[in-house]
């Protein structure tokens, strides 16, 4: 199982809080899809600017819209905490996410896998990090978690 874009990849979850995956909801609604009791308006309702985060700063996987099946989805990151916009940080890079985590503030990062063709939309996963996170994780790096 791929926890997506090679910028999330290896990045430290604390054990004081730990990174959510919704990969069985997003499965129960995928296999609702196919069995017909969702329709396409059902599933297939991004925001517009979640579609344009997609286009724009998405990190596209190897791994098909399993809706539409035409194209390949798109991981987009949200960071929500304070001292960010209401509407949260949605970072465009790698390193800025770092730096976002890296936060003495706790932060909430979420991951919504997106197809910018259909408008597909879930949410693959979250996790908490900076404050006690990063402080939790930096443990975890040196051994003495």
């Amino acid at each position: 199982m791929s926890f997506g874009p090679s910028a999330l990849q290896g990045f430290p979850v604390s054990g004081t809080g730990g990174r959510v995956e919704y990969r069985l909801a997003r499965n129960a609604v995928v296999s609702e899809f196919k069995k017909g009791r969702l329709s396409r308006l059902d599933v297939c309702d991004a925001h517009p600017e979640l579609l344009r985060a997609a286009r724009n700063v998405g990190t596209e996987l190897s791994e098909d819209c399993p809706i539409c099946e035409e194209t390949a989805v798109v991981h987009v990151t949200y960071v929500f905490g304070s001292r960010l916009p209401k509407n949260g940080r949605c970072p465009t890079t790698s390193t800025e996410l770092a730096r976002l985590c890296r936060r003495t503030d706790e932060v909430v990062v979420y991951v919504v896998e997106v197809c910018p063709k259909c408008s597909w939309n879930h949410l693959a996963r979250m996790y908490p990090a900076g404050g006690r996170h990063r402080a939790a994780a930096a443990r975890a790096r040196r051994g003495n978690g």
